[in-house]
């Protein structure tokens, strides 16, 4: 039998460019303030849902920026 090797967990999405936004969305990854805080905890498809969260604030951030 072959080996095979456990999915990868998530990755943290941080980019180093932590700031707050006034509804505490960090406007470099865009997790909210909670999702930072209990990603170590995190299962990683708990960690998945953060990560697609975040990526749906970010492109809606983008896209208010460009209109």
């Amino acid at each position: 039998m072959a080996a095979t090797t456990p999915p990868a967990e998530p990755a943290s999405p941080c980019v180093r460019n932590c700031c707050l936004d006034e509804n505490d969305i960090c406007l470099g990854c865009g997790r909210a303030l909670e999702e930072i805080l209990r990603w170590q905890q995190s299962s990683p498809g708990e960690r998945e849902a953060i990560l697609m969260a975040a990526r749906q604030r970010v492109e809606i951030r983008r896209a208010r920026w460009k209109s």
